[in-house]
């Protein structure tokens, strides 16, 4: 959800504002998702390398992820829509902690879809998590490294707890994934768009979603000739 910041300063308006409104943002996002019946959502809020930004910025942030959290318990519960963080959550402050955990609790049970919070999160930090807790237990003889494969990665990885990435949108004219579920997005679709994230509405998301579906996912694999070889033979017999 990248260009929060650029957006206020672009209106002479401090970066704190650009924030306020990139939260309008992801409201009115989370609820055209909910109404397509997407499954499972993943936002990019607060990156591990966003606490080197200015403490004042820093902390704004941090009240507006708080109030957010406060401001969206009834919809979530109304909407069926799971509440669950990854990332580096210790880093977070204490009272963002608590609600985090407060609200996944409640909007668990019977919900049809999963909203997920990437905070104080990185692909590569997450995978060095994963990978340094595995080399302990093999070290304590607990794992062997020949268990060590795809499927016990995908099992550990918090980001994949939904699902690989389908579609990763990035907003803000800017074209990289910037540290953004690397092991999840492997072959995900990529759609990049030039509007600054709190000019994000909801018909750019279902723009998204179009151009997903004329996309032709392989996975590595090469396309289905029959259709090409069933035409040349039909040729052959006029």
């Amino acid at each position: 959800m990248d260009g929060n910041g650029r957006w206020a300063q672009l209106r002479g308006e401090p970066r704190p504002e650009g924030h306020r409104a990139g939260a309008a943002a992801v409201r009115k996002i989370v609820r055209e998702a909910r109404r397509r019946g997407i499954q499972a959502l993943t936002l990019f809020a607060f990156s591990e390398q966003n606490w080197q930004r200015p403490d004042f910025e820093v902390n704004a942030l941090m009240s507006l992820l708080l109030q957010f959290l406060v401001d969206e318990r009834k919809e979530l519960l109304e909407n069926q829509i799971a509440l669950r963080a990854i990332g580096r959550l210790e880093r977070l402050p204490r009272e963002v902690r608590e609600k985090l955990d407060e609200l996944a609790r409640e909007t668990a049970p019977g919900a049809r879809m999963t909203l997920t919070l990437a905070l104080s999160y990185g692909g590569r930090e997450e995978l060095v998590d994963v990978f340094r807790a595995m080399a302990e237990e093999v070290a304590a003889g607990r794992l062997a490294p020949e268990e060590i494969d795809e499927a016990l990665v995908d099992a550990r990885l918090p980001s994949v707890a939904v699902g690989q990435v389908d579609l990763l949108i990035r907003t803000g004219a800017e074209q990289r994934i910037s540290n953004f579920l690397l092991w999840g997005a492997a072959y995900a679709e990529l759609y990049f768009s030039s509007k600054l994230w709190p000019d994000f509405e909801e018909g750019d998301l279902v723009a998204a979603l179009d151009h997903y579906k004329t996309r032709d996912r392989r996975f590595g694999r090469v396309a289905d000739s029959r259709p090409m070889k069933t035409e040349v033979a039909k040729r052959g017999t006029e």
